[in-house]
């Protein structure tokens, strides 16, 4: 059993030397800043998140991963476990911070008590006419140019030195449950994709996935759930008019099964747009996978040599 569940990404934070470069690729992006202060940058989405993505003026890399817990008696507990002190979480939507490290150094910000942010408009989307069903009629179809509109954070990848290792800390901690295991052969495997225990709540089919290459550990990338194809599509625009560094997209992933879109922020780090993902429930267990499903896809760019 593990010390708490946790329930859903909360938000990921990076340092970075150029605070307003890093606004202007997030906006670009499709994030919208909530607040900022002396070294300090926080974005959102249009969901209720208070806060999605957070930028600190300093040195370029990743500081931190947060991971929602459903009460302050949840943190409590792995506070309590890991003998750490819980402290108010600076940042919009206040709540509570208890930080942990992983076997790796990856800073893990466990938060709970956030209060949610006021969730933005989004229209209904235009029916799609298809072969089978004509859900539009008499009404064209127009999509305005713009930014992709980010709604939530989906998911955080984590390049690791030792896979089981990784994956017993953050299992043992969070009650993360395996949904698709990429194997090279029956004695060893070099990742997972893990999604949140929520029982009977259907959940995304990865929030972490921890993966073991000869790179060694890091930040891999972070993915923001857009609101649908069309969205996704006017995005990829809008950043490539915008001079922005492409990594890797448009296509269609095999394991969790999302359309993807993958960019590079001015210190190369990677943020994907994705939509139309796997939901999995407790029950719906766990898979082994292959490389090839892995790196793979159902359509679409296959991955460049130099994407991860």
């Amino acid at each position: 059993m593990s010390v708490v569940r946790a329930e859903d990404i909360a938000y990921v934070k990076f340092g970075a030397p150029d605070l307003q470069a890093m606004r202007a690729f997030l906006t670009d992006f499709g994030l919208t800043e909530v607040a900022s202060g002396p070294g300090r940058l926080f974005m959102r989405g249009l969901g209720a998140a208070p806060f999605l993505h957070a930028a600190e003026e300093g040195a370029p890399g990743f500081r931190a991963l947060g991971l929602r817990l459903s009460s302050v008696a949840d943190l409590e507990w792995i506070s309590a476990h890991e003998k750490v002190e819980i402290a108010p979480l600076d940042a919009p939507g206040g709540g509570f911070v208890a930080r942990l490290v992983d076997p790796d150094g990856h800073v893990v910000e466990a938060v709970a008590g956030q209060t949610p942010a006021e969730a933005g408009s989004i229209e209904a989307a235009t029916p799609w006419n298809d072969a089978r069903v004509h859900g539009r009629l008499r009404a064209v179809k127009r999509i305005a140019a713009g930014p992709a509109r980010v709604v939530r954070l989906g998911h955080c990848v984590l390049n690791v030195s030792s896979f089981r290792a990784s994956e017993r800390w953050y299992k043992d901690r969070f009650g993360f449950i395996t949904s698709d295991e990429v194997a090279l052969n029956p004695e060893f495997s070099l990742g997972a994709f893990l999604r949140c225990d929520r029982g009977d709540t259907p959940t995304d089919h990865h929030t972490l996935f921890l993966a073991q290459g000869p790179g060694g550990p890091g930040f891999n990338h972070a993915a923001f759930e857009v609101t649908d194809l069309d969205d996704l599509m006017r995005g990829h625009d809008h950043l490539a008019a915008a001079a922005r560094k492409p990594a890797w997209g448009v296509g269609r992933h095999i394991l969790g099964s999302q359309v993807f879109d993958y960019w590079r922020d001015p210190w190369n780090h990677t943020l994907e747009h994705w939509t139309d993902g796997d939901l999995l429930t407790a029950a719906d267990g766990s898979n082994v996978a292959t490389l090839q499903d892995l790196l793979a896809v159902q359509w679409g760019q296959s991955m460049p040599a130099d994407f991860g």
